[in-house]
């Protein structure tokens, strides 16, 4: 098993989507959402997470919860091994349709 970043579903999306992710081993996760200036939007996962299948729905709203207007978005992936033996990053689109 490797560390995996899938795309979201449904793309395009309205109201929520689902973003899927793989760990390998125990990590450090962040997982982001960030408009088409690269101004970050959404935090979705930040912290420690154990190894396997994760997924986490985004409803389109920001940090601040406001929902966020229709356009394109990128969602990154940030993972670290808790003993320092592995780091992963990546980044995917998406397009929210209001």
């Amino acid at each position: 098993v490797e560390y995996e970043l899938g795309q979201n579903y449904p793309n395009p999306f309205n109201p929520s989507t689902t973003i899927t992710y793989e760990l390998p081993v125990q990590s450090t996760v962040r997982l982001t959402v960030y408009n088409l200036l690269g101004q970050e939007v959404a935090a979705l996962a930040n912290g420690v997470e154990a190894a396997g299948k994760h997924h986490v729905v985004w409803d389109g709203r920001d940090n601040t919860g406001h929902q966020v207007a229709s356009g394109i978005y990128f969602y990154r992936l940030n993972a670290n091994a808790l003993d320092g033996s592995k780091s992963f990053s990546s980044m995917r689109q998406m397009v929210l349709l209001r």
